[in-house]
């Protein structure tokens, strides 16, 4: 009798074993197959909310924090998670990304780098060259640059770094020839050659927008050109160009500490924000002030 209850117990744990594992393979066309999908789903969102990791970047408000906010939908979409803090001031930024607080920064050109760490002992490094904003020479009492004649007067920003870039301009327009290897040292003294016979003023860079009234032409950097109502797109009769000695000084970068550039987070940030889709939001927003670096 025990034996055959045994028997039966047994039979009994198998049956509903072997039903169950039938009712199980049935619900993998509706529930399972539901749970799954919503697993996949949620994968798909954990990706997206940044499953590869964070970088954190401090930038300062225009347009780099602009520019970072297009490049964090793009990031989002790799698995990453950019998260960005504004600073309005250039010592922060490059102190906290010193210290390991933040991954990378977005608002300085090279020289200043260099003569940060040099006066604050911070190792930086460049990570990558994104933007650069240009000079521009500008119509004064002259719409026309191949009308130069003898006497023209050009102003120019009479500050060291502003006043080179003006005269290479100037040069790479064949209006003047400097000394052989001036460089962004350059001053009105090394003006070696003027076929032109034009005038160069020198004024504080505030001031050269207001000489348009006397000037044959002005030369702007791009923050008093914006001011003086101009836009490198529709005003600027020339520009520094992106493989111009300027613009390759002056390209605003990602910075980093110095053993960090190679990165995979750093690496792919700065691979976003040289992509197509950033080119075009840069171009299409900032009128020619602000010109995607191509090296």
């Amino acid at each position: 009798m025990k034996k055959r209850l045994l028997s039966l117990t047994l039979a009994g744990i198998l049956a509903i074993g072997a039903f169950t594992g039938c009712g199980s393979s049935g619900s993998d066309t509706k529930d399972t197959k539901e749970a799954k999908s919503t697993q996949e789903d949620s994968k798909k969102e954990d990706t997206k909310a940044g499953d590869k990791g964070t970088i954190t970047v401090a930038a300062s408000a225009t347009p780099h924090a602009e520019i970072l906010e297009q490049a964090k939908k793009i990031l989002a979409d790799e698995g990453w998670d950019l998260e960005i803090k504004v600073f309005s001031d250039y010592v922060q930024p490059n102190l906290v990304v010193e210290s390991g607080e933040f991954d990378a920064n977005y608002f300085q050109h090279i020289p200043y780098l260099e003569s940060f760490n040099k006066e604050q002992g911070t190792h930086l490094v460049n990570a990558g060259g994104i933007h650069y904003e240009p000079f521009g020479i500008y119509p004064g009492t002259k719409n026309d640059l191949s009308k130069v004649e003898k006497g023209d007067v050009i102003a120019v920003p009479n500050d060291t770094t502003n006043e080179a870039r003006a005269l290479l301009l100037l040069q790479d327009n064949g209006l003047i020839k400097l000394k052989d290897g001036v460089g962004l040292e350059a001053t009105v003294n090394d003006i070696a050659e003027n076929p032109k016979g034009i005038e160069i003023t020198e004024l504080e860079a505030a001031q050269v927008p207001h000489a348009v009234a006397d000037a044959a032409f002005v030369v702007l950097n791009g923050n008093y050109a914006l001011e003086a109502g101009y836009t490198v797109a529709k005003d600027a009769l020339a520009y520094e160009k992106s493989d111009s000695e300027a613009a390759k000084t002056y390209v605003n970068i990602i910075a980093v500490k110095e053993g960090n550039e190679d990165n995979e987070g750093i690496k792919e940030l700065v691979k976003v924000l040289k992509s197509d889709d950033i080119k075009k939001y840069i171009n299409d927003t900032y009128d020619g002030a602000v010109i995607p670096f191509e090296e």
